[in-house]
């Protein structure tokens, strides 16, 4: 066993290396630029809504946009969304929709809810949570809010109230 010791230690001491290398090469020219923040641009998407239509991102080109990210799970998400219908029927007409991004529950829960809330905005299924990981998201509920120059003017992750909402709608158109 002892003439073997050398070779295998080698290849060992190879593995760790490239392992090792590999991390650190992944790390330092990782192609994330980190958490958004106001002034970029949200990644682009395209999901299904509840009807199974394709909504696009780039659909909303030229309006301002409210991007929130809910759940029924969420105590704080399912306050909020009644505040966001009335924010919808406020502002209908206007350059102005509102999207919300379901975080990968299944369709009876959410029609549910959609349902019994009377909600008109398109709610749209993030099923594989890839939008939700393109986004950064760390907490529910997460809004963004983008001006009509397609660049976000701000970041809420928190709950917010009717007159919250509002406030920053009226900022971005």
């Amino acid at each position: 066993m002892g003439a073997y010791r050398k070779p295998i230690q080698i290849v060992i001491l190879l593995g760790v290396l490239l392992i090792g290398g590999y991390a650190i090469g992944k790390t330092l020219f990782a192609d994330e630029a980190g958490p958004l923040r106001p002034g970029d641009e949200p990644p682009p998407f395209t999901l299904l809504d509840l009807a199974g239509n394709a909504r696009a991102l780039s659909d909303y080109e030229g309006k301002a946009l409210v991007i929130t990210f809910w759940g029924t799970f969420c105590p704080p998400c399912v306050k909020e969304m009644p505040e966001f219908q009335k924010q919808y029927e406020r502002w209908q007409g206007e350059d102005l929709e509102i999207l919300a991004i379901n975080l990968s529950e299944s369709d009876l829960p959410v029609r549910n809810f959609v349902q019994q809330h009377g909600l008109e905005f398109p709610i749209l299924r993030d099923v594989k949570r890839k939008v939700e990981r393109e986004y950064g998201l760390k907490v529910y509920p997460t809004t963004f809010f983008v001006g009509k120059d397609g660049k976000i003017k701000e970041i809420a992750e928190v709950p917010m109230t009717d007159k919250q909402i509002e406030e920053r709608i009226e900022r971005i158109l």
